[in-house]
């Protein structure tokens, strides 16, 4: 009996300060449900484990802005970022490195969707001038800090001269994730939403979208996106040359291998490409502009 109380405890005893330090915690700015994403870095963190031989462990968070901060406190270590939150991250923490990002995302689109019914007078747009019909519209972004759900939206409608002032009560709504914005127009909610073109596609695939209430209006230029987002310490906690393993497993990502293959489909790639740092200087630059970048 004794002996069987000594090993309960150890075993339910916090981990030490040394061993825990040995956790690499990898974590998503939370842009989909959170099924979804449980589902996905549940097997990433399995894959990364196996291919590393440490224990990795991924860690939820609630908004796109808890992302950035538990990066920047060290809290997490490998975080899965868009375009705008992965700048954040990089100016807040330093030597913070950038590992990979999809093959889709060097060249990322948002897309305009509107509810068939409250707007059953507009067409698809063929132009970013036509922009300007959603003036005095229900509209909702994403995130407030979303890359592809509210800030090349923003941009991209600023240049048709509509501003946030200029939608129905004098400003947009913000729905959380990309999920959230086909839900809320298809319902009606809201007249219009803007949202990332990679989520609208696999939700179509899906089937969980009614075209019968939804309509898409405008696909945008395309831009850089999302990144993984490394901590500049790696090397020191894990062992020399652990942040270029970290990479290359990311990198080697197949869908030839069974659970590489469904963390890739997740992902809605086809593989993942090294993201050079220089071709986020433009989401930088659009971050300042907007103000989300100070």
């Amino acid at each position: 009996m004794r002996s069987l109380l000594v090993l309960l405890a150890v075993l339910l005893a916090p981990l030490s300060p040394v061993l825990a330090a040995q956790v690499l915690r990898i974590s998503a700015i939370p842009d989909q449900n959170p099924e979804r994403l449980n589902r996905l870095y549940g097997l990433v963190a399995a894959e990364l484990s196996d291919q590393l031989g440490v224990q990795v462990r991924y860690v939820p968070v609630i908004d796109y802005t808890a992302a950035v901060t538990g990066f920047r406190r060290g809290d997490l270590d490998l975080v899965w970022f868009g375009g705008l939150t992965g700048v954040q991250a990089r100016l807040q923490t330093p030597g913070a490195v950038v590992l990979a990002q999809r093959d889709v995302d060097a060249r990322f689109r948002s897309v305009f969707i509107a509810n068939r019914q409250a707007l059953k007078d507009l067409k698809p747009f063929t132009s970013i001038a036509e922009l300007s019909q959603l003036k005095n519209k229900r509209f909702s972004f994403g995130s407030e800090s979303s890359t592809s759900g509210r800030l090349m939206p923003q941009f991209f409608l600023a240049k048709a001269g509509v501003e946030p002032k200029d939608f129905s009560g004098g400003q947009p709504g913000f729905s959380g994730s990309h999920d959230a914005t086909i839900a809320l127009v298809q319902s009606g909610a809201y007249e219009a939403g803007a949202l990332n073109e990679q989520v609208w596609e696999s939700r179509l695939k899906e089937g969980k979208v009614d075209t019968s209430k939804v309509v898409l209006l405008w696909r945008t230029p395309t831009y850089p996106d999302y990144h993984w987002v490394a901590q500049g310490n790696l090397n020191k906690r894990f062992g020399a040359g652990f942040t270029s393993k970290l990479q290359q497993a990311l990198l080697e990502l197949s869908p030839d291998q069974p659970r590489q293959a469904q963390v890739l489909e997740l992902f809605g790639a086809k593989k993942f490409i090294k993201a050079p740092v220089d071709q986020y200087a433009s989401i930088e630059s659009v971050g300042r502009q907007l103000g989300k970048i100070r």
